[in-house]
């Protein structure tokens, strides 16, 4: 089944076309990777889809219209974490990750015990427990990008976006939050779209890979499918080599001399 339908989604600011009649099916459950050089439209596909980017064209999720849901509704259907989040000065770790759980609240309605024991439980996930009392400023960009992920987290939506999700993180960190990301998806069942310019480890990832250039899809598919070197090359201007190690996809620049 399908949870999120992108059709015929066009992008244009000014006379530049930023997406050029993009039509993408998410299944539900999946976890798709969209990668691209830079100004190949990933992050605009992406805002596009969580509902947060006018485009022409027609964006579901879950068979509703993204359009004619309020923002609440939307909310409680998809969870968003930009590159570079707003934070709220002052704000301590445990009250921000909290803050996914808005969506669900009656109007004027409190936090519950549930509420509060599911965030507890992400916390902890993400390693954040011990850090619940700092404020949000007082961390560093990793631990940063680690409470952005558990606020999503704690959203309990069926389908995530996030983009760029491990810039801010150091090659353990990347590792392990993925691998958090792929444990709680196959334990909810989350849907996962996310933008990489990582492309070894979106393709270690995801199931699938969805390959943007000059705001259309270059290609659609499995990894060992979408990333041919040869492709890779022409797209990115480099010299690339697709390796499999230990069946685990690896792709490499390589210098020329």
């Amino acid at each position: 089944m399908n949870l999120c339908v992108a059709k015929e989604v066009s992008v244009r600011v000014g006379a530049k076309l930023i997406l050029d009649n993009v039509s993408v099916s998410i299944a539900a459950g999946e976890w798709v990777s969209v990668v691209g050089p830079n100004g190949a439209g990933k992050t605009t596909l992406l805002s596009v889809m969580a509902g947060l980017r006018t485009a022409s064209g027609r964006i579901s999720i879950d068979d509703r219209d993204l359009k004619e849901l309020s923002p609440r509704e939307r909310a409680r259907l998809l969870a968003y974490v930009p590159q570079h989040p707003e934070i709220p000065p002052g704000m301590k770790v445990s009250s921000y990750v909290l803050l996914g759980r808005t969506p669900h609240l009656s109007f004027l309605g409190m936090e519950g015990p549930d509420d509060f024991r599911l965030v507890q439980q992400v916390l902890e996930q993400f390693d954040l427990a011990t850090l619940g009392q700092r404020t949000l400023e007082s961390l560093s960009g990793g631990e940063l990008q680690r409470c952005h992920l558990a606020r999503a987290i704690a959203q309990a939506t069926p389908i995530i976006f996030l983009d760029e999700p491990t810039t801010a993180l150091d090659l353990g960190h990347q590792q392990q939050a993925l691998d958090r990301i792929r444990r709680l998806r196959e334990e909810h069942q989350v849907t996962v779209v996310m933008t990489m310019h990582d492309l070894t480890l979106a393709g270690q990832y995801s199931d699938r890979v969805i390959l943007m250039s000059e705001g259309e899809i270059a290609a659609d598919g499995v990894p060992s499918e979408v990333f041919d070197p040869d492709r890779l090359s022409d797209l990115y201007g480099a010299h690339v080599k697709v390796l499999n190690i230990d069946g685990h996809l690896a792709v490499i620049p390589m210098a020329e001399y």
